[in-house]
């Protein structure tokens, strides 16, 4: 990826057979981890710092298919979020970035486990939960140890939802306490305070996703928020729109910029670490638009690449 103007140079592929979707990458971003949703397995890789290039150093299977993997803090755990499995797993990382095959543990939730990532201290996680499918329409609250990669369940240990919302993904500010959810059957974002002592969370704002008047079938996705923290962005598979918000530096609330269109079905995006350009993919066209950031946070698309069919994430690392 040119960091000057966004362009993007394909450089090859690397067979993942099983449908490949869930990526995560250790802090050292050394090693990349794959999860295949369709042969029930997540393959490791060690990333070649010059090229990008990737090698695989490992393969275990797991029980059920994970929708979402991120990476404790310390890079020595990877999480896992199980939709129909109705769990959370926790894996550690062994010798050479290859996985143990043994989870250090299986935290059986509900049905709609949807994103799994722990707080900026490592000591507490959050796992929402859409309402979809008997889903649990909850935020579900964790304390985390980083040593065993034990969860036990905070208390209270779920933040539930007024109404079919559907907490989807999350994101967190980079400087504030603050966490911001997007929400898939509310088709809004919702803004959350952290406690850092007691790891609980508490609602402060929830903002219509949509453009006004939008009323046939759309569904958000993911979320994404700027390094400095100054803009977040959240797509709409449906509507086929990026939402675009500013945040308030001192209170962390939003206030609605816009909409761009997206590729269609816009299910996964990122944004690259100097905050200048999002990549965002189409399921169902197999495309990645890229969009650059103005200085008013409103996007520009640029380009538009063909990736293959159902393209299921997409993520942007520092160059080494």
């Amino acid at each position: 990826m040119d960091e000057e103007t966004g362009a993007l140079i394909h450089q090859g592929d690397i067979s993942a057979p099983g449908r490949p979707a869930p990526i995560a990458v250790d802090p050292q971003q050394k090693f990349m981890y794959v999860a295949r949703r369709d042969d029930l397995r997540i393959n490791s890789y060690r990333i070649n710092s010059s090229d990008g290039d990737l090698t695989e150093t490992g393969s275990i299977s797991i029980p059920t298919d994970p929708c979402h993997m991120a990476m404790d803090r310390t890079g020595k755990f990877l999480l896992s979020a199980h939709y129909m499995g109705a769990r959370a797993m926790v894996h550690r990382v062994g010798y050479g970035g290859a996985l143990e095959t043994e989870p250090a543990e299986d935290f059986h939730t509900s049905i709609g486990s949807h994103c799994f990532q722990t707080d900026p201290t490592n000591n507490f996680a959050f796992i929402p939960h859409i309402d979809n499918r008997g889903g649990a329409n909850a935020i579900f609250q964790f304390k985390f140890d980083e040593v065993t990669g034990k969860l036990e369940s905070n208390s209270p240990a779920r933040v539930p939802q007024d109404k079919s919302v559907g907490p989807r993904h999350f994101c967190f500010h980079p400087s504030l306490d603050i966490l911001y959810f997007s929400n898939e059957q509310g088709s809004s974002v919702s803004a959350y305070s952290f406690d850092r002592r007691s790891g609980l969370l508490s609602h402060k704002q929830t903002v219509n996703n949509l453009p006004l008047g939008w009323t046939t079938f759309s569904k958000c996705s993911q979320i994404r928020i700027i390094p400095n923290g100054r803009y977040l962005y959240a797509p709409n598979r449906g509507n086929d729109t990026i939402a675009e918000y500013e945040v308030d530096p001192a209170s962390g609330l939003l206030t609605p910029l816009g909409h761009t269109p997206s590729q269609e079905f816009p299910r996964v995006f990122d944004i690259d670490p100097k905050g200048k350009f999002i990549l965002s993919a189409g399921l169902y066209d197999g495309k990645v638009g890229v969009f650059r950031i103005a200085k008013n946070g409103r996007l520009k698309k640029i380009e538009v690449y063909d990736v293959g069919e159902e393209p299921m994430w997409v993520m942007i690392l520092n160059s080494q």
